[in-house]
Formats: structure tokens, sequence, C-alpha cells
């Protein structure tokens, strides 16, 4: 099949190419794949646009440039807790191309940004639209999210207070047999408003809500952490796959939750 690739200087450009029926290219990890294995569409468009490259913090958060590549996270100072996700995503060829919009639409086994983004509580910003969108809304449907230009992420109060753990069979850049990602803001030694998320213990990033619920209002201690590995896959149905079948990942989901809550209350 002949590739059509297109060229334009503005997000709103893109996006009516789009809904034409264009294939958007940014870092180019998932859409080369699929051009060098022959099933891409026939038109594919790109951008120049600067605000896609654009680190800005503002009061409690920063907001990141869909096109910001996970090298440049791992290099910019105001997104330094993010600094150990980014340099867990492939080796750095990878890194150098893959940007963070890009791994909002990563298939499972990839996307290990994007949990991290899940656990922080993270909103999408969509070219051309008003307003933002929490991404557990753009990754119930990521078919019909439309074109992304930005990430609004939530800066933790206290960088002890979010904690990220990939587990690969291959070190150092093997693909992820499961993510997890927690925030735990902590108010007078208590917990306020914990979030948990795994990456591949389902089609889709997911947020284990009944480990958030134990630790919630508790102090991060070693029977709260036991109470929350207890539950650690209520309500998570992982796959299985080339990686490991889906009765391990159930087993070890709750292991290395354990691993890294600890860690995080070692601080």
């Amino acid at each position: 099949m002949t590739v059509q690739v297109e060229s334009y200087g503005t997000l709103a450009e893109v996006a009516r190419a789009i809904g034409s029926g264009a294939l958007y290219l940014g870092g180019g990890t998932l859409v080369m794949r699929d051009v060098n294995a022959g099933v891409a569409q026939g038109r594919i468009v790109r951008t120049s646009d600067p605000v896609l490259s654009e680190v800005r913090a503002s009061g409690d958060g920063v907001t990141v440039g869909a096109g910001v590549t996970m090298a440049q996270v791992m290099a910019h100072r105001d997104l330094g807790f993010l600094a150990q996700v980014a340099r867990a995503v492939g080796g750095p060829q990878v890194r150098n191309m893959a940007t963070v919009g890009g791994n909002l639409f990563a298939p499972h086994p990839y996307g290990d940004f994007t949990v991290a983004l899940l656990a922080l509580g993270a909103r999408v910003i969509g070219a051309g639209q008003g307003g933002q969108r929490p991404l557990e809304d753009i990754l119930r449907d990521r078919a019909r999210a439309g074109l992304v230009a930005a990430i609004e992420v939530p800066r933790p109060r206290d960088p002890r207070d979010f904690g990220f753990l990939k587990v690969s069979r291959i070190k150092p850049k093997g693909v992820s047999v499961l993510s997890v990602a927690a925030l735990l803001p902590r108010e007078g030694g208590r917990i306020r408003g914990a979030r948990i998320a795994f990456g591949a213990m389902g089609p889709m990033p997911l947020r284990a809500v009944a480990a958030e619920r134990v630790l919630d209002g508790q102090a991060l201690d070693a029977a709260t952490i036991a109470r929350a590995v207890q539950v650690a896959t209520d309500g998570l149905d992982p796959p299985t796959d080339a990686l490991a079948t889906s009765w391990y990942r159930r087993e070890v989901a709750g292991v290395h939750l354990r691993r890294l809550l600890e860690r995080m209350e070692r601080g």
C-alpha cells in the first residue's frame, strides 16, 4: 500500500485532516510499526505546531504538550517527579521518539507512562476543544478520544507521595509484565485521596479502587499495606499473553504493590 504523508503547521489543520480519515503521526513508535508491517492507512498527517512540545508549570500542576518525548521528560526540571517513569519506557532510541500523547494510545502491554498519569489524576486537553477531560474518560474509549494537544499533570505536594514500579522479564527495557503507580498524599500522618493504578491488568491502565479505599484515611504502615494487598486485584481482569498468564498476574500484582508501598513507607 502506498503511504501519503502530509505536513501541517497547526493542530487545527491536522484535526480537520483526521476528521476526514487520515492517521496522525506523532513520535512514530506506533504508527511507523504499522507502516513497516504494511497495515497502516494510506494517508498519514503530522504537524510542526510548537504547542505540542511545550512544558508549562503553573500552580500545582504542569501542562505537558502531547509531542513531548520521554527523553525530554527526563531532562526537564519541572518534570522530575516523572523522570523515573519515562526512564522505564524502552531504551534510549525509543525514549527519543516516544511521546507523552502517543503513550495514551499505546495498546497492551505498553503504556507504562499512562499508568503513572492515571495515578496522578491527569487531565487531557484536546485540540480545538474547550476545557479538559479526565484521563480515565479518554482511556474508556480511546478510539473516540480525538487529537490530544496536551496533558495537565498535577504535581505531588511531596515527592515521597508518588511512586512507580515496572515489572519486566528483560532488564532494563523489557515490556511490562505489569506496572503499578501510587499517589498517597498525607495529612497529619493519614493518607488523603489515595490513587493506585495498574498497567497490564486489563485492556487499558486501570485504577485499583478497592486498594484505594483500604488506604484512604489510614496511616501507611505494615497493617494497612497488608489489607491493601489483599484486595489489590479486586475488580481487575488481567489478560493472558506471551508475557504472562492472567493467573500469574493476579498472583504477583499484590506482591509488587506491597513492594511499592513499603518503599514509599520508608520514604
